[in-house]
């Protein structure tokens, strides 16, 4: 990849009050630089973390005939989730829609992952919709979890219920990937890490640009230093990516989909997370037809 990178490192997880366009700028007023992400950042009041109703880009499938205003207490919803991760058994999503955090550097709670049932449904609508879900889709569906004590799945675990689907609508059609080894790790990457590295910084980031000198990602690279699996931990939920993605949709304010990229080279020393700001786009194909 031949894009001209820019070395402004910024904490993505920093309230910096009133910003216009400035996630490229340094945080001088960072309040965890060189720290790995934590659980529930802040969020900003206007944000549209990927979730654009109607958006031309994305394929809207409608379960539900209306929102359902009443939940009892084995149900949730209708509510925003950004699909992270699917296995043949189950998916997980996140709680997009989180409460405004509380005072002090951290939030009270928010982004919390759902793990949720990938098959076995009834309803033939919901069963297609479910099927059609890739890792970085958000949506606005109802969950509903079993009655555990009725003899409903407990899950895989035995005590760990898979919440299922009741109805759901896709709302835009982002899309995630997580690459493990990823061999060679590409030079923006890899310059961007020597900097933090030099700095003494846990992490570091910058705005990537094409061959023109536009703007085309936003890439951050985090240290993964002793037996921590931060890559796993992105994919799992228990480390947010919402911040630095809600961070871009919010200054480039569109409503595009965008290809995130979470990567982890063979010597496991950091993680890579590349934002493509067009899914189509010639920065997204470049790196799928690299490493995947």
């Amino acid at each position: 990849m031949d894009e001209r990178d820019e070395g402004d490192a910024v904490d993505p997880w920093a309230d910096d009050g009133d910003r216009d366009d400035d996630w490229v700028e340094a945080a001088s007023d960072a309040t965890a630089a060189g720290s790995t992400p934590r659980s529930g950042a802040p969020v900003s009041e206007a944000h549209e973390t990927d979730s654009a109703s109607g958006a031309e880009d994305g394929t809207s499938i409608d379960t539900a005939s209306g929102p359902t205003e009443s939940i009892d207490s084995d149900g949730l919803g209708p509510r925003r989730y950004r699909v992270l991760d699917r296995t043949e058994e189950a998916l997980v999503f996140v709680d997009l829609d989180t409460p405004e955090p509380g005072p002090g550097l951290e939030p009270d709670e928010g982004f919390e992952p759902v793990r949720v049932a990938a098959d076995g449904y009834d309803d033939e609508d919901v069963a297609d919709a479910v099927a059609t879900l890739e890792p970085g889709y958000v949506l606005t569906a109802t969950l509903r979890w079993p009655d555990i004590a009725a003899g409903g799945d407990g899950g895989d675990d035995g005590d760990s219920p898979l919440a299922c689907v009741e109805s759901l609508t896709v709302e835009r059609e982002s899309r995630y990937r997580f690459i493990d080894d990823a061999e060679p790790m590409f030079e923006a990457a890899r310059d961007a890490w020597r900097d933090a590295s030099t700095a003494g910084d846990g992490m570091g980031s910058r705005v990537t640009r094409d061959t023109d000198g536009e703007p085309n990602g936003a890439l951050y690279v985090f240290s993964e230093a002793g037996a921590r699996d931060l890559l796993g931990e992105f994919r799992s939920g228990t480390t947010p990516l919402e911040p630095l993605v809600e961070r871009v949709n919010d200054d480039l304010d569109d409503d595009a989909p965008r290809e995130v990229f979470v990567l982890r080279p063979p010597d496991g020393a950091f993680v890579a997370v590349y934002i493509a700001f067009e899914k189509d786009g010639l920065l997204a194909r470049t790196v799928r037809d690299t490493y995947l």
